[in-house]
């Protein structure tokens, strides 16, 4: 039971007596939530292990030694010989605790304690259930707790009695790694995508929400509604716009799992009554998100093919990121009374210099079957068409001028038109 603060040669010690055996498995908290301190003394202490992360940020731990494995992949860990991916869909990563990849230590980042709880504030997603494990395995939880980090209510309030150790560090969290197009073709494209989503947006209909420049560019439109609510996988600094103008319905809940973005959206969160930030395993739920009224959910990919597959996690065949909570969404809210699964991306890739829209998919396919996939080009209208009327939605209304006409014979290859 950690009651106070230990000394960082504590910490050491405390890690390096209890993570003995060969290659311990230690889950660190990921995505915006790196509790970066506390991973540098794990480093330290323990000179052979398996880094359990998601969406691993760059700073953490490359080095003889260290294995690095995650069923979603960030910047941090892309392209390492010692990545080992495991796909999973984000709402069944739990599973992996409870089965082949259980923790023998869970490392988090947390709030400053309040009534003998601490909160995992914007990172609660799979965490709650590696503790559940670990403590269940007589294993190690350690913590870094940081007055800067928002208190959160729901999943994410841990008893300050199931803490084996902690350290204090006072460290900024806020996001600085997404900046929206603000000008040129690149903002005109993401600023007509974010144009038709929200016209097929109607009031009282529930968002997932995301953080890129569609969702920004989605996020005017959205603002003119009324009575919306947020079931989402995440929430990024779109929620303040649609607080500030009214557009969300005071009357439900906020639901979230994890949060990145800025200073003020995590003064927002903060003992926010209207906000809950839950486990995976309830937010991630196709079934759960079935049940939320006009289900909106707004994915992007790399490649859509013109059987509406999707690949949004391979890049020749290397894992760039992985499934996450696309599958979980699109299942969700196609089954969701009034719900619609949108695939939104730029027709063209700038940087590849190649269109997003082909004639098939070689790379694993990560989503099917949406509602619809937009462009700046237009709305393909996707599901409830057949094969064949679906390709030409997808090659006229979504695909780039410059390759309509090739897409058209592959087409003809496939026996789509």
């Amino acid at each position: 039971m950690a009651t106070s603060a230990l000394t960082t040669e504590s910490m050491v010690a405390l890690l390096g007596s209890r993570l003995t055996k060969p290659e311990p498995r230690i889950v660190v908290t990921g995505n915006g939530g790196t509790p970066w301190e506390l991973l540098r003394l794990v480093d330290q202490a323990v000179p052979a292990f398996k880094l359990w992360m998601l969406n691993a940020h760059p700073g953490i731990p490359v080095r003889d030694g260290v294995i690095h494995e995650s069923p979603f992949v960030g910047a941090g860990m892309r392209k390492l010989k010692s990545l080992r991916y495991t796909p999973a869909r984000l709402s069944l990563v739990p599973a992996l605790f409870r089965g082949t990849q259980p923790p023998d230590a869970v490392v988090i980042h947390c709030s400053a304690p309040i009534n003998g709880k601490v909160s995992l504030g914007i990172e609660v997603n799979v965490i709650v259930a590696a503790i559940e494990e670990v403590k269940k395995r007589g294993g190690l939880l350690v913590a870094q707790v940081n007055s800067q980090m928002p208190y959160t209510y729901g999943d994410g309030e841990i008893d300050m009695q199931l803490i084996d150790g902690l350290i204090e560090a006072d460290v900024s969290i806020e996001h600085r790694g997404h900046k929206a197009p603000s000008t040129g073709e690149a903002a005109d494209a993401a600023h007509t995508i974010g144009e038709l989503c929200s016209n097929r947006v109607s009031d009282g209909a529930t968002l997932q929400l995301g953080i890129g420049e569609v969702p920004d560019a989605t996020l005017p439109g959205l603002s003119r509604l009324k009575g919306l609510s947020v079931w989402s996988e995440m929430v990024s600094d779109g929620i303040l716009s649609l607080d500030a103008a009214g557009a969300l319905d005071d009357n439900r809940l906020i639901v979230a799992s994890f949060a990145m973005g800025s200073k003020s959206l995590y003064k927002w969160m903060h003992l926010n009554p209207q906000l809950r930030m839950r486990r995976t395993e309830v937010t991630n739920d196709p079934s759960n998100v079935a049940k939320q009224p006009q289900m909106t959910s707004i994915n992007t990919a790399l490649q859509v093919d013109l059987l509406s597959q999707a690949n949004a996690s391979r890049i020749r065949a290397r894992i760039h990121s992985g499934f996450g909570g696309q599958t979980d969404f699109i299942v969700g809210a196609i089954h969701a009374p009034g719900g619609q699964a949108l695939m939104a991306l730029r027709s063209w890739h700038p940087k590849a210099d190649v269109s997003t829209i082909v004639p098939l998919i070689d790379e694993p396919v990560t989503s099917f079957q949406h509602s619809a996939v937009i462009t700046e080009q237009g709305v393909a209208e996707v599901f409830g068409q057949d094969e064949r009327t679906q390709a030409r939605n997808i090659i006229e209304k979504a695909a780039h001028p410059r390759v309509r006409d090739e897409l058209w014979e592959e087409a003809r290859e496939l026996g789509l038109a």
